[in-house]
């Protein structure tokens, strides 16, 4: 039998936003999405970007795009209105907007402006997210969100100050938003990536080229042979966004490869001393 198996849409009949939808884990969720049966909200600043997206992936009975600044507090109403209006509900928010900020120095070069940027888009951003969602699914007595954190939230790659302590906060927010809207039927949830040579990541290490920063970051990874991608990071949302993980709720899932779970650096030493004592005789 020759005949291809068809796709169990596991979105089938759902309503989805996503906010920074336009690009990099946004875009390549709101495509799984889609495929998977779900009508998606397209919600971003890069209105160019986001309408050829929406016009790439589907019909506008399928997936629209709303432009929205995460800063904006009107804005996040508007696309969760435009949700409702255009589909009739709001089943999954997947808060997934954010910025690196400009690079450091050190705390004492640490520009207060940039500091607070990163925070209105990482956490107030996230904040509005949640809080209008919550808004619309409260009274449905059911809904799923999933905020993007980062793999810098369980352990320190020597990120930028303000990219690491907002993206624990939005853990934080997550862990709380669990247990309020627990008895609601709402499940809130984090997904926590490595390093995706999305044009997020490119932009902040200065490297355009997306194969140079795949190689940058397999050098560092405890996993090899296998590259992490924006849709590896869709397919993680895909499980939280349905009724698959019913009953997950409260978790960060940490997709790193096994990278927080090991310290190489007394291993380094260890073996650095070896050498030194005992060096190889030729």
């Amino acid at each position: 039998m020759s005949a291809a198996i068809p796709l169990t849409q596991r979105l089938a009949g759902k309503v989805a936003l996503i906010t920074g939808g336009a690009s990099g884990i946004g875009a390549s969720t709101a495509k799984l999405f889609v495929k998977h049966g779900a009508k998606v909200i397209v919600a971003d600043v890069q209105d160019q970007l986001g309408l050829s997206v929406c016009k790439e992936i589907g019909p506008e009975e399928t997936v629209f795009y709303v432009h929205c600044d995460v800063t904006c507090d009107s804005d996040v109403q508007n696309a969760v209105d435009t949700a409702i209006s255009k589909y009739g509900k709001l089943d999954i928010m997947f808060s997934n907007a954010g910025i690196s900020g400009e690079m450091e120095s050190g705390i004492l070069l640490v520009d207060n402006t940039n500091f607070k940027r990163v925070f209105d888009v990482n956490v107030y951003g996230a904040f509005l997210a949640a809080k209008h969602a919550a808004r619309v699914m409260i009274p449905a007595k059911t809904g799923c969100i999933i905020f993007t954190s980062s793999a810098v939230s369980v352990v320190s790659v020597g990120a930028t100050h303000a990219y690491v302590a907002s993206k624990h906060a939005v853990v934080g927010l997550a862990n709380n938003l669990c247990v309020e809207l627990g008895q609601y039927g709402i499940r809130v949830n984090c997904i926590s990536p490595f390093g995706v040579a999305t044009p997020i990541l490119r932009k902040g290490l200065g490297i355009m080229e997306k194969r140079k920063v795949e190689e940058l970051v397999c050098s560092a990874a405890n996993l090899k042979g296998v590259v992490l991608e924006a849709e590896d990071i869709a397919e993680a949302a895909l499980y939280l966004g349905s009724d698959d993980s019913k009953y997950v709720s409260g978790i960060n899932l940490v997709v790193d490869g096994g990278y927080s779970s090991t310290n190489p650096s007394f291993g380094m030493v260890l073996k650095s001393h070896s050498s030194s004592t005992h060096p190889s005789q030729n």
